[in-house]
């Protein structure tokens, strides 16, 4: 009984070991089998794995922020005004994006405004440079704004995306069917308009973060003798609104000239008829 025991003991043992050796997990022999839309349809979301790419938590990446403000001064040499702008903007690295001019007659004021793009590491000393360059500051507003958690969002979904475009362009290069290869083409197109999306999100923000705006506004104030409420200033707006008036009438009366031409025919046949009339009547009574 005893020998009976070990005996059948041995051949479990045996049998175990012969199973161990021919099982399969189904990897190898699947992966012969295994086409591409099984694939392509089944395989999980990019952002669920590990990326190398992907960015380091919030908490130890460097904050991404975009600063932007407005300026407005005063001063009484508007050219000199300017040129110390665009000089100070130049030695920072930074330019002019845009440049507007407007001429007030009436007012007699000349404003400049210039929308400008600065390295943000020297935002602060520019700022400061140009504020000395005005007689008088009229506002100034600085504004900042953390981007942070949208700068590492639009980076993880660029980064997710480039993942996914690699593992298709791997399963496009194992396709051996035409209607595999032109479904992994097609999603393809897909992932890579979405990763131009993406990569323009991402490089618009750091073109804010890199380069702070500012927008510069500088003008030249009218004289207090000249205000609109001395005696020599309304003098010369009086003058000033005669010669328009003076003008728009002349103007008016050369529009209106086959009336005044209708008229003077009118008056010149009608002298006649009383001129004929009268000389007839002068030669009734002479006779």
């Amino acid at each position: 009984m005893k020998k009976f025991a070990l005996a059948a003991i041995a051949a479990l043992v045996i049998t175990g070991c012969q199973d161990k050796k021919g099982v399969s997990y189904g990897f190898a022999d699947k992966a012969e089998n295994l086409t591409v839309n099984d694939v392509v349809l089944t395989e999980p979301p990019v952002a669920n794995q590990s990326l190398k790419a992907t960015p380091e938590p919030s908490s130890s990446i460097q904050k991404k922020i975009i600063k932007e403000g407005d300026i407005s001064f005063e001063t009484n040499d508007i050219v000199k005004a300017r040129k110390r702008v665009t000089d100070a903007l130049k030695a920072v690295g930074g330019y002019v994006n845009e440049e507007r001019q407007a001429n007030n007659s009436y007012e007699k004021r000349n404003e400049y405004t210039l929308d400008v793009r600065i390295p943000a590491a020297k935002f602060d000393g520019f700022l400061k440079d140009i504020t000395s360059a005005g007689d008088r500051i009229e506002s100034k507003s600085i504004r900042s704004r953390d981007v942070t958690t949208e700068y590492i969002d639009v980076t993880t979904r660029l980064n997710n995306k480039k993942a996914l475009e690699k593992r298709y362009l791997e399963l496009l290069s194992k396709a051996g069917k035409m209607a595999d290869v032109l479904e992994i083409e097609n999603k393809l197109n897909d992932v890579r308009t979405e990763i131009e999306s993406n990569q323009g999100q991402l490089n618009y923000l750091s073109k804010q973060i890199d380069f702070s705006s500012l927008n510069i506004t500088f003008y030249t104030q009218q004289s207090s003798k000249d205000n609109g409420q001395g005696f020599g200033y309304r003098w010369q707006k009086a003058i000033g609104d005669s010669v328009d008036i003076a003008v728009t009438l002349f103007f008016g009366l050369i529009t209106l000239w086959p009336v005044w031409l209708a008229a003077a025919i009118i008056v010149y046949v009608v002298r006649r008829l009383i001129k004929r009339r009268n000389a007839k009547r002068a030669k009734q009574q002479a006779s």
